[in-house]
């Protein structure tokens, strides 16, 4: 009886021409989402990783104010992606993933994984954004700059 209310819910869904949502989960409690279940046809947009651009124009080139640590970067990256998403009809409501690259902060000496998680906490599970999207976040050597020490990939679901 369960399985035939359930798929009675489907077709009255499809009929209705309600739109179908992602369904994510996870721990409650987790800053991110375990896994997602995507509606058949929807439309997604991906990003290649970006990486942050010049923090402080006026800093001198090779100081650490000139792309900022870790945390600037993962700032400057999300506002970046931010203003992409809005270009193409999205919002931070609308990502289902994000494939994070942190390399070791060169001025800290080591991988800055904090001040990652800080710039995401301010997108992501929040009040005005309640979405915790499924997300990787990578340990790696080094990017292809020694003065860039985060790479953000984007996965979005259009509602």
């Amino acid at each position: 009886m369960k399985h035939l209310l359930s798929l009675l819910l489907i077709c009255i869904t499809c009929i209705s021409g309600k739109a179908q949502t992602v369904e994510f989960y996870g721990a409650p409690t987790s800053p991110i989402s375990s896994g997602a279940i995507i509606p058949e046809g929807k439309k997604m947009l991906w990003t290649s990783g970006t990486v942050g651009g010049v923090v402080d124009s006026t800093a001198q080139e090779g100081t650490p104010a000139r792309f900022g640590d870790t945390k600037a970067q993962a700032l400057n990256i999300l506002n970046n992606l931010q203003k992409t998403l809005k270009a193409k009809g999205l919002s931070f409501k609308d990502v289902l993933m994000l494939r994070v690259y942190v390399a070791p902060d060169k001025w800290k000496g080591t991988h800055d994984y904090q001040g990652w998680f800080e710039a995401y906490a301010q997108y992501f599970g929040t009040k005005e954004n309640p979405v915790k999207p499924i997300r990787s976040t990578v340990g790696i050597a080094s990017l292809v700059s020694p003065e860039k020490f985060i790479e953000i990939e984007l996965v979005a679901v259009y509602p």
